[in-house]
């Protein structure tokens, strides 16, 4: 394959300034160059929440199960069937066998139960390569029993409603447990799983090379190898598109939609999804302490312009932590209407005049909707209502390693997304009292309110999905009025292909599923 990573550093270097019409021989054949958003921080799947690296990883691994093309429904992938107990507190899966991992070890149950107790069990030998920021996914497990090689049974503490959709969501993906016991704290440079392609080489900042598994054990691939560029500015992905120095772009910004739509050398994919786009609201300290001041800035901001001049139309304004891709979930709340006047009166009240705020803004990242241009318009939209708003821009992985440990007395606000795959996931990481930063949650903001997280509780535990409705619809109406955060925008998620990428399809997962892909 060296040849080929050759080939695709020499096609990484064009002259873009002239280059407006596409040339789509720069690309090596039947090797596809994606183009990220980012760098990813790991190819460790229980190390990692973006959605950036999750794109990466569904190439390289298999979970038990995965979400069936087009849906977020379950079916099987490396388990052949499984069985759950009346109780609902037992899963028993059968898993396939003859499945070997990259660096040849075996797949069976013993690496499964590796895998979820590494995750889970502080006293494990291997606990100490994490740390497992999504691990929370998986809390309902009680014990994980391997009664032969082919057989792995899952105890839940109780019963457990999104335990499958979970096993599906990256954090469920398998790893070599031979691999993880040779590079231990590096392994997230070394990955091995039992996907359709094989990790070759990462250069920092530049590249990550997977190549084609030729035993794959679901068909081997078309495609000799994928190459996955983090290119963190959007115009410069643009003009890489529009040279042929990439195959498929992701996140494309609303601006280039129509012309990539109008020229027949190009593709648009389009699929809505679960995501949330946000801003996190600093309830511990500083201003947005006052339930009125965060109530303030939710109608200072211009919401409806923001989706439909920034974004244009590919979003929708957002209600609170549940996307309404979740159609099934009982509406209770609607957005917050845009009213400065408002706003200026619930400051009044709540005695807060000319507030300093500091906004953490990032450069770019997994679902953010440009979010520097979207970023000032909420610095001008609530300094128009008497907020005085700083703005810090970091680069994505600095970004979460600023706001992910808590906004504490760093920054009043910061912006997130989230793609999800059951709405219990957003509230539970994200605005349950038991998951501040300092508990290894993603309430980042501090955000407290027991009857949320009592409602949260009965939610997940529920398996009639009609009670499930009406529980995350008492949750929204709750959270919507604390205002824990500023709501946003929940976006319809794009990707634009080359005329000679076949097979391509975005997925409501917001993964990148490239096994069938091919390239005339």
């Amino acid at each position: 394959m060296k040849w080929i990573f050759r080939s695709v550093v020499a096609a990484a270097i064009l002259t873009l300034s002239a280059a407006i019409t596409p040339v789509f021989a720069q690309t090596p054949p039947n090797v596809l160059i994606v183009g990220q958003i980012a760098e990813p921080q790991s190819l460790d799947p229980h190390t990692v929440t973006a959605t950036n690296d999750f794109r990466i990883l569904v190439n390289v691994y298999d979970g038990l199960v995965r979400y069936k093309d087009g849906t977020l429904e379950v079916e099987p992938a490396l388990a052949e069937s499984w069985t759950v107990s009346e109780d609902g507190k037992t899963y028993t899966f059968k898993l396939r066998q003859g499945v070997k991992f990259h660096d040849g070890s075996d797949f069976n149950a013993q690496a499964v139960k590796f895998n979820f107790e590494r995750m889970l069990k502080e006293d494990h030998p291997y606990y100490n390569t994490g740390p497992f920021p999504l691990s929370f996914n998986f809390s309902s497990i009680d014990a994980v029993n391997a009664p032969d090689d082919h057989t792995v049974e899952f105890k839940l503490k109780e019963p457990f409603a999104p335990f499958l959709s979970n096993l599906a969501y990256p954090t469920g993906l398998i790893v070599s447990p031979a691999a993880v016991e040779k590079y231990g704290k590096e392994y997230g440079r070394h990955p091995s799983g039992t996907g359709p392609f094989k990790f070759a080489e990462w250069q920092s900042n530049q590249r990550v090379d997977v190549e084609r598994n030729a035993d794959y054990w679901g068909g081997a691939p078309a495609l000799e190898a994928i190459v996955f560029r983090p290119i963190a500015d959007a115009n410069t992905r643009v003009a890489e598109m529009m040279a042929g120095g990439i195959d498929v772009m992701v996140e494309v910004p609303p601006d280039n939609l129509a012309t990539f739509r109008q020229d027949q050398n190009f593709a648009v994919a389009e699929q809505a999804g679960p995501h949330v786009w946000f801003a996190i609201l600093n309830a511990r300290t500083g201003p947005f302490k006052d339930k009125k001041v965060r109530q303030a800035a939710n109608y200072a901001v211009n919401k409806e312009t923001l989706v439909n001049d920034i974004l244009q139309g590919a979003a929708t304004v957002a209600a609170g932590p549940v996307p309404p891709a979740f159609n099934w979930v009982e509406e209770t709340a609607d957005p917050y209407p845009y009213d400065p006047d408002k706003a200026k009166s619930l400051l009044a009240e709540a005695g807060v005049e000319n507030s300093e705020l500091t906004f953490y803004v990032t450069e770019g990242g997994s679902g953010m909707l440009d979010p520097i241009t979207m970023g000032a318009a909420i610095q001008a939209d609530l300094q128009a209502v008497g907020f005085k708003v700083k703005i810090e821009t970091y680069e994505w992985n600095t970004f979460l390693g600023r706001v992910n440990p808590g906004l504490e007395a760093k920054a009043d606000m910061a912006e997130m997304a989230w793609m999800t795959n059951d709405p219990d996931t957003v509230p539970y990481l994200t605005l349950r009292s038991d998951a501040m930063p300092d508990m290894g949650g993603f309430n980042s903001g501090y955000y407290s309110n027991p009857q949320v997280d009592e409602l949260l509780e009965k939610a997940r535990t529920s398996t009639d999905q009609a009670e499930r409705g009406k529980l995350y619809g008492q949750i929204q109406k709750i959270v919507h009025d604390d205002a824990p955060w500023l709501f946003v925008a929940n976006w319809k998620q794009n990707a634009v292909t080359t005329a000679a990428v076949q097979g391509f399809k975005l997925q409501p997962s917001f993964l990148l599923q490239l096994h069938r892909v091919t390239k005339q």
